[in-house]
Parts: C-alpha cells; sequence; structure tokens
C-alpha cells in the first residue's frame, strides 16, 4: 500500500486538475461555443420547458452544467484527498474519490459530447455519472461517520 500522505496528495492534485479543466471548458462555452454551435444546427430548435429555443442554446446550456458538475466535484474530490491526511485508511474515501472521477467521466463527459456532436443518445450515460457523484458523496459521508475519532484529535 502506498504512502497515505501521497495518496491523499494525488487526489488534491487530481482534482485541482480537473478544476482548472472545468475552468477551461467553461471559458470555452462563454467564448466560442456558443457561435459555432449556431453554425453547427442553423434553424433547429428544441422545446425547454414548455418554450421553444434554438437548438444551439439547449447544446450550450448542457455543456455548462457539465463544466459546473465537473468544478462541484473537483472540489469534492480535493476535500476528499485532504481528508485522507486525517483518516488514511478510510476505505469510503478511496470509494468517493473514484466514484467523483468516474462521475465526472460520464456525466459531465457525456454533455460535452451531446454539445460537440449534438448526439442526444448520449445524454443516456448521464445518469450513470449522476449515480456516481451520489455513491462518492454518501461514501464520503459514511466515511465521515465512521472516521470520527480521526478527526476529533488535533
Amino acid at each position: 500500500m502506498s504512502d497515505p500522505s501521497q495518496t491523499g496528495r494525488r487526489w488534491i492534485a487530481c482534482g485541482a486538475l480537473l478544476a482548472a479543466l472545468a475552468v477551461v471548458l467553461g471559458a470555452f462555452a462563454a467564448h466560442g461555443l456558443d457561435a459555432w454551435l449556431v453554425d453547427q444546427f442553423p434553424g433547429e430548435t428544441r422545446q425547454i420547458a414548455g418554450a421553444e429555443f434554438p437548438r444551439a442554446y439547449k447544446l450550450i446550456t448542457d455543456f455548462r452544467t457539465g463544466a459546473e458538475y465537473q468544478m462541484t466535484h473537483a472540489i469534492g474530490l480535493i476535500a476528499v484527498g485532504i481528508s485522507m491526511f486525517r483518516a488514511p485508511q478510510a476505505r469510503g474515501l478511496r470509494v468517493a474519490a473514484w466514484s467523483f472521477v468516474i462521475g465526472i467521466l460520464l456525466f459531465s463527459g457525456s454533455l460535452y459530447g451531446i454539445a460537440l456532436t449534438g448526439m442526444s443518445a448520449l445524454g443516456a450515460i448521464a445518469p450513470l455519472g449522476g449515480t456516481a457523484f451520489i455513491v462518492g458523496w454518501v461514501a464520503f459521508a459514511m466515511a465521515m461517520f465512521r472516521s470520527g475519532d480521526e478527526f476529533s484529535a488535533a
């Protein structure tokens, strides 16, 4: 088994890199993706909450949602990595970390794929990523409940 402090540092670094990528992708969505999407899907529309919108609007919204969830779970991954310094043997922390990464790949990745390709069938992958996110947060919570003594010691 590797040094617990190294494991925590690796997850923190992974979370930081995923957060940086979320910023890059969010900036891409804000400064270029919208015009490209309008060119890719001219005149196409979609119903959103009973109103008609350009398809490009729906796709840019999906892309931004992917970046938002990626950032949120990258920060969660950093929190998990920090927690590993106090509870290095907590299995739930490892489960949470991997669940967050898998969730980002599946949920955010599927939304990026939908936006960039227009293939709405990729939306079938998103719930798997959402489930991974839920598993990650529950595993994180359980690890905190089970590791209470490590966190109360100064």
